[in-house]
């Protein structure tokens, strides 16, 4: 097995770990028992458990930013495109809470670190938003001044919507998005008749 598929490996079985057990009830022997290798080959990839902690929540960090890049490889008007980049965005973090149990609650623990993480790929967001709208501009859909902050602004809010949103009954997720997208992509205005 490569170096990197090794790590990338230990990563998943401390995930798992941590999504089952919790962050504070695992510990670096569990991870080594459950991924068959011994302490040495896990100590030779990460110093600690918080170490390993922070390259999972990287790697679930990754997910978000290979979903919706896979949103802007689609061949979909600028319009249609940001309502599916609206609606991935929502389900990715959806699925990463349901899919990480107990690790969810402890992705906060420790916020300035998760934030500094979190940054890396607010910034790759914001490009791909960006993207959308100049797109968008360029076809006479919309009418963006500063495309930069507008993405910007549209990545806080989409951000801000997380918590309320992964708290939403499921029956109510599809009506939910339509709502966030309405609102980020209409407003508030009365439209013209």
């Amino acid at each position: 097995m490569s170096v990197s598929k090794t790590r990338a490996m230990l990563v998943e079985v401390a995930r798992q770990l941590f999504a089952q057990n919790g962050v504070a009830d695992t510990t670096m022997n569990d991870i080594a028992a459950a991924s068959q290798k011994g302490r040495r080959t896990l100590y030779t990839y990460f110093r600690n458990k918080e170490e390993i902690y922070m390259a999972c929540v990287e790697s679930e960090l990754q997910i978000v930013t290979t979903t919706l890049q896979s949103v802007m490889k689609q061949n979909l008007e600028p319009e249609a495109k940001l309502e599916a980049f609206i609606r991935a965005h929502f389900n990715v973090f959806k699925d990463m809470v349901i899919r990480n149990g107990s690790l969810h609650a402890e992705l906060f623990k420790d916020i300035t670190e998760i934030e500094k993480l979190r940054r890396k790929m607010d910034k790759k967001e914001a490009v791909m938003l960006a993207q959308i709208l100049k797109s968008g501009n360029e076809k006479d859909i919309f009418e963006v001044k500063d495309i930069r902050r507008t993405a910007q602004i549209m990545q806080y809010a989409l951000k801000g919507m997380e918590v309320p949103y992964i708290r939403e009954n499921i029956r109510n997720r599809h009506e939910q998005s339509q709502f966030i997208y309405d609102l980020l992509f209409n407003g508030l205005k009365k439209k013209n008749s």
